[in-house]
């Protein structure tokens, strides 16, 4: 009886000391801990590559050719070829804010999110009082479309290995399929 005690308060001893501990911590600090591509290089990346789209010369171009009009963006499909699962939809979502928040373009709903819009807006046809009923044929076309993809290449000898991240994005003229930017960043990171 007393070895069973022992034994199961031992035991229990060992599970509490192999309990996870969480921390909560800052959504802006970086924790860079498998050296995979993480939410502060979709963050970072998205800033630094939605600056740079805002200060080409394609922005004040087209500015001055419609009369001072924001242009309009809609993110179309940024695809994921690295050598990792990457959530491109964070990465889009960040884009997407950086671009809002901005207060320099517009932004229009893309894919099944303008789907799910029009189904709401035929729906009202149907339910929704003459007065408060939203109409067809008043979307707001894009301008422009952006578009990309993430590429990365492993370098790996022994322990040590470097993963290196190319993200490259092109903004097109959906009326002419002209590409008026074409913008990238490079992650480089080493691990031991």
């Amino acid at each position: 009886m007393k070895f069973r005690f022992s034994f199961i308060f031992i035991l229990s001893i060992l599970m509490a000391s192999c309990a996870t501990k969480v921390q909560r911590v800052s959504e802006s600090s970086v924790h860079d801990l498998s050296g995979r591509w993480n939410e502060t290089d979709s963050r970072l990346t998205a800033e630094q590559i939605t600056q740079e789209l805002m200060s080409h010369s394609w922005y004040n171009t087209f500015s001055s050719r419609n009369q001072g009009k924001q242009p309009v963006i809609i993110v179309g499909m940024i695809t994921n070829k690295s050598h990792e699962h990457i959530a491109t939809e964070t990465f889009s979502k960040d884009i997407e804010r950086a671009i809002v928040n901005s207060g320099r373009m517009r932004l229009v709903q893309a894919g099944d999110k303008r789907e799910e819009l029009r189904a709401e807006r035929a729906d009202q046809q149907n339910y929704a009082s003459q007065e408060t009923m939203k109409r067809f044929g008043m979307e707001m076309g894009a301008d422009f479309m952006l578009q990309g993809t993430i590429n990365s290449i492993v370098d790996q000898n022994r322990r040590e290995k470097t993963i290196f991240y190319q993200i490259d994005l092109e903004l097109t003229n959906l009326e002419t399929n002209e590409k008026v930017w074409m913008g990238e960043n490079k992650i480089k990171k080493y691990l031991k």
